[in-house]
């Protein structure tokens, strides 16, 4: 069987055991959209009490918020399974994935989809779908076509995040929950422009944890904004969520590398 048919088999177990619990999934995809919509609800009450933030509109940062939102939403969908990991390296079942002839990447990555995370992309679909109408940007074709890449380009670099996440487990062993301070935490930052933040905390985001390039950057070039926060030139907004899918790339290089480092706990 190839790897393509392989995945889609695991995948079609995980969503047909999902489905023998539907109300489990039900609850699930509620509480999803409800703590989403909490997050919403503090971006309204900022708006609703000045207006506007440092020359921002609630339109503008709405559409920041249903990029990453939607593409944390499918990143965790799919690429969270990578947190089970500490606990298999603990168990010893993680040796019993290293003999088989399929990568382990595979593997985990068909382990589960985890459907109730439609709870929280369907608030970021339907603010993302309001700033599309409250803005009044002409929407071409190329604008499109950007944000669609910009939200592929994010759900790429969560899932970076969370196999480098999973890689740092093969030393450490335990999982390091900090990291969630750049996925979690990491969405709530790029729900916001980046240039109301600090000049060392721009740069963060920008250069070493990249979620500016996949959604600020993206978003001035929709809204037709030049960037006063680092001073990028307007092209760069129409690139640089391909940076996603490279941050992705170099994740999965330190993946095998870990792999090929890796020793059995001896369970």
């Amino acid at each position: 069987m190839g790897s393509l048919a392989l995945y889609f088999r695991l995948i079609g177990a995980s969503v047909r055991s999902q489905m023998q619990y539907r109300v489990s999934f039900l609850m699930l995809s509620l509480a999803a959209f409800m703590h989403t919509s909490v997050e919403l609800a503090a971006v309204w009450a900022l708006f609703a009490r000045f207006r506007t933030l440092r020359g921002w509109r609630l339109p503008e940062v709405a559409l920041f918020f249903g990029i990453i939102t939607i593409a944390l939403a499918v990143g965790d969908a799919f690429a969270r399974c990578f947190d089970i990991l500490p606990r298999l390296i603990r168990s010893g079942e993680f040796d019993r994935m290293l003999i088989r002839p399929r990568s382990v990447a595979l593997q985990l990555v068909g382990h589960e989809l985890t459907l109730f995370r439609v709870g929280r992309a369907s608030v970021g679909l339907a603010v993302l779908l309001w700033a599309a109408a409250a803005l009044g940007v002409h929407w071409t074709a190329a604008r499109v076509a950007l944000l669609v890449t910009a939200i592929l380009g994010g759900v790429c670099l969560f899932s970076g995040l969370w196999v480098l996440q999973a890689t740092l487990s093969f030393w450490t062993t335990e999982g390091l929950e900090i990291m969630n301070a750049f996925t979690y935490g990491g969405c709530e930052t790029a729900q916001y422009p980046l240039a109301i933040y600090r000049p060392w905390f721009r740069k963060f985001f920008t250069f070493v944890v990249p979620l500016a390039c996949v959604s600020y950057f993206p978003g001035l070039a929709i809204l037709g904004r030049h960037d006063t926060a680092l001073g990028s030139p307007d092209w760069f907004g129409w690139v640089s969520p391909a940076i996603g899918l490279v941050f992705l790339l170099a994740a999965l290089r330190v993946w095998r590398f870990g792999i090929r480092h890796y020793t059995s706990t001896g369970s």
